[in-house]
């Protein structure tokens, strides 16, 4: 909250103005209120987009974009107050997966329907893989260094960098074109001073590298252009596609993500016919597969939902376990006798991870931890504790492998000085929401103890 007071998003004295929308939460809601319009049911491939069942996946799309590029009926997402029809279908109890693919990661998770209000319960915290759609520029560039030589791909990316931006602009407009189908070839368009500078560093022509190349899917355009065949454009999405069903495939294996209805598929890679198809023929049948028609603009609509009612996901997972380290009396046989601490004559245990969460729990929308600290001396005016976390789900103390200090937690007692023997500062930590939040107050005052929790600075 204090980086985003800087940047003038919000005030310091109102940082609640600002809520943070998770994405595939905010995919997950505006995914509840689609209408049979505004989405392509690639389990059934119904009329109901205006194309007939025998198009095939890519074509639907396309059609379905020109649909809603007419009608712009998507619009009214956001004045209608009316569950979609398709959630209409959804029951007490009901699970569904949203896959997220974006461009560098693709994101899942599995909500419950929880009725009469509809509200959302996460059974399976949002995992992410790095297998977005950038994974097949990669494989791109793989490829020219395979015929062209890694030594001059790296030099032309440093010393024509506009240059190595405009080709890999014209290979997404191709990347796009890129479909189970297809039976003509993709031309991409070199720069001129890719062919200009090839030639400089190696003496001979960049058509002289393809022929010499052990490519043969690759020719060289008369126009000036790479042309590659389908078959060689689909094997460049092969690897990214591969990780998302191999992560598809485990998610569907676990206990809490059995009897899946729907499978919404968001985010700008959702539009690729052959993801589409991967997703379908991995599933074969066990669920419907759901497409938003304006799939890119999913999770920017399902934010502006989430910001008019925060309290639709009412169950989340944490994704990691949080705690602090704190000082307990030493036990023999129990504690390690590296951590023991002798101060005044007691015996202490140091680096004892408290728990605060674990990774994976679920935690309801306002569940409060509650913690009390007392201040070293009577003087002290600011209390602070380090925040710690883990993808382990049990941590003992904070000075394991994987533990690591991520925040920090803030207590400004100045002000409310008691004539108490021991002050006690208890503290509220709320984990349900999109972010951590802390209160405090003075135990023997009653009075309200500043608090804050930073976690971008660490």
């Amino acid at each position: 909250n204090q980086k985003t007071a800087y940047s003038g998003l919000v005030s310091r004295e109102n940082p609640e103005q600002l809520i943070i929308a998770l994405e595939p939460e905010a995919a997950s809601i505006y995914c509840r209120k689609l209408r049979l319009h505004q989405m392509v049911d690639l389990g059934t491939q119904t009329t109901q987009n205006g194309f007939s069942p025998s198009d095939n996946v890519g074509s639907g799309m396309s059609q379905a974009k020109e649909h809603v590029r007419r009608n712009r009926q998507s619009r009214t997402f956001l004045v209608e107050n009316v569950i979609g029809e398709l959630w209409s279908e959804l029951e007490e109890g009901d699970r569904y997966v949203v896959v997220d693919c974006g461009g560098g990661t693709v994101d899942l998770t599995v909500h419950q329907i929880r009725l009469p209000e509809g509200h959302l319960k996460e059974l399976y915290k949002a995992s992410g893989g790095p297998y977005g759609s950038i994974g097949i520029d990669y494989e791109f560039e793989k490829l020219l260094c395979k015929i062209f030589g890694q030594d001059f791909i790296d030099q032309f990316k440093i010393k024509r960098p506009a240059a190595w931006v405009d080709l890999m602009i014209a290979f997404e407009s191709r990347k796009r074109a890129a479909a189970p189908d297809r039976t003509n070839p993709l031309n991409i368009n070199l720069p001129f001073s890719f062919i200009d500078y090839y030639k400089k560093f190696r003496g001979h022509s960049v058509e002289h590298a393809l022929r010499k190349s052990n490519v043969d899917f690759v020719k060289w355009s008369s126009q000036g252009m790479l042309r590659m065949s389908p078959d060689a454009m689909n094997s460049l999405f092969k690897p990214t596609i591969d990780h998302i069903i191999q992560h598809l495939t485990e998610l569907f294996e676990k206990p809490e993500v059995s009897d899946i209805k729907f499978l919404f598929l968001v985010g700008g890679f959702a539009e690729s016919p052959l993801l589409q198809q991967a997703v379908q023929n991995m599933l074969q049948g066990r669920s419907r597969i759901i497409i938003p028609h304006d799939v890119g603009l999913t999770i920017l609509k399902g934010a502006v939902l989430f910001g008019l009612d925060p309290s639709v996901i009412k169950v989340r997972r944490s994704p990691l376990t949080y705690g602090v380290g704190v000082l307990n009396r030493f036990v023999e046989g129990k504690h390690p006798p590296e951590k023991l601490l002798v101060k005044d004559g007691t015996r202490w245990c140091t680096d004892v991870f408290d728990t605060f969460i674990a990774a994976d729990q679920s935690v309801a929308l306002g569940e409060m931890v509650k913690r009390s600290y007392t201040p070293a001396k009577p003087s002290q005016q600011v209390i602070v504790i380090h925040v710690y976390c883990s993808e382990k789900e049990n941590v003992g103390f904070i000075s394991e492998p994987g533990v690591r200090k991520c925040g920090t937690l803030r207590l400004d007692v100045s002000g409310t000085e008691s004539t108490a023997a021991r002050r006690e500062i208890q503290t509220l930590m709320q984990f349900g929401d999109t972010e951590i939040r802390a209160m405090a107050v003075d135990v023997s005052t009653g009075r309200t103890v500043k608090a804050s929790i930073d976690f971008l600075s660490h």
